[in-house]
């Protein structure tokens, strides 16, 4: 098969790779039928993320066809669409029992990190009878990709860990997709203004469609004090992962307010408790769980929300060589996500 693999920092390519195999009983193979990139895989390019070594096929979000199911494999057959989950929960550890399923000591967020991913022709999937979902009928695919990772991403490390209320002011930091999932999901819970925060004003533009009350470009910390009476928000979401937009996050962030991180950060940041110790705020972290999922695909088969919004771009399978440069100049190419289709 064909795959995008990973040579080191800056480095990938198109090439061919032995086709995958069942290794488990519990293991599942899939024809790739939807894939795309994450913001994840940017930072893995730029070597952020020490795990993923050379040789790796990169990705970990998408849908496909059952091609082959390991013996024990119950919830799934040969033929049957699904969607995979970019975290692997064997479902039975420690952490699973506490549905901290990326923390699962057999899997976790390995997809395109220590275990081949899903920018390929085929993969393999650890632990397919709580790792894949069926499709829910009359929903469109595009939207189940979304749904594999940046959805509950946003909603989980960002909305439930910034324990958004309804009322509350708050800001997101960086209005990529991540940043817009989690503006998607903060809906559920009402907040009287949701501040995106980017440079792009493509971006903005976008937030402004999707439900942001007020959008912020430059001298943003001054701008969202300003919009907030000097008081600040009651919830920070980090949504890029450097440590500027950190800092934006505790700068304005309102006395008992939260910080919820989703960034993935390559770079030390500097934590100001010598403002912050008396503030009474809380900061979080969280590698999403997917637990989530469930709740959003009915949500999405509502039609309540329309996460295939996201999707700006579309490439071939075959072409995700320029499907990366695309997203990795969003800017320039007024990107949000781009969907890989394998024909």
């Amino acid at each position: 098969m064909e795959a995008l693999v990973y040579h080191g920092a800056g480095k990938r390519a198109w090439e061919e790779k032995p086709n995958p195999r069942i290794l488990d009983p519990k293991d599942v193979i899939l024809k790739m039928s939807k894939t795309t990139i994450c913001g994840t895989d940017l930072h893995i390019m730029k070597g952020d993320v020490p795990t993923v070594t050379d040789g790796r096929i990169l990705g970990h979000e998408g849908t496909g066809i059952v091609e082959e199911a390991g013996p024990a494999v119950s919830n799934f057959k040969v033929g049957e669409k699904v969607m995979l989950s970019c975290i692997t929960a064997c479902g039975t550890c420690s952490a699973c029992k506490k549905g901290m399923y990326s923390h699962c000591e057999n899997g976790g967020w390995i997809l395109g990190n220590t275990i081949d991913g899903t920018q390929a022709e085929y993969v393999r999937i650890p632990y397919a009878d709580t790792s894949l979902y069926h499709f829910p009928p009359n929903v469109d695919e595009e939207a189940l990709v979304m749904v594999s990772d940046i959805l509950p991403t946003g909603f989980e490390c960002g909305v439930i860990n910034g324990q958004v209320q309804p009322g509350d002011v708050i800001a997101i930091v960086g209005s990529g997709p991540i940043g817009l999932s989690a503006l998607l999901t903060s809906q559920f819970f009402s907040p009287s203004e949701i501040i995106m925060i980017d440079m792009d004003e493509n971006r903005l533009k976008i937030a402004k469609t999707f439900g942001a009350t007020k959008v912020v470009g430059k001298n943003a910390v001054e701008e969202v004090m300003k919009l907030t009476g000097g008081r600040g928000v009651d919830v920070a979401i980090e949504a890029v992962g450097i440590p500027a937009t950190f800092d934006i996050c505790q700068s304005i962030i309102a006395p008992g307010g939260h910080i919820a991180n989703i960034g993935v950060h390559g770079k030390s940041v500097e934590l100001h408790l010598e403002k912050l110790w008396s503030h009474n705020i809380t900061l979080r972290t969280r590698l999403v769980d997917t637990v989530t999922a469930p709740m959003l695909l009915k949500t999405v088969a509502s039609g309540k929300l329309q996460p295939e919004k996201l999707i700006t771009h579309h490439f071939q399978l075959c072409d995700v060589m320029q499907a990366y440069d695309t997203f990795g100049n969003a800017a320039k190419e007024n990107a949000l996500k781009v969907l890989l289709t394998n024909e």
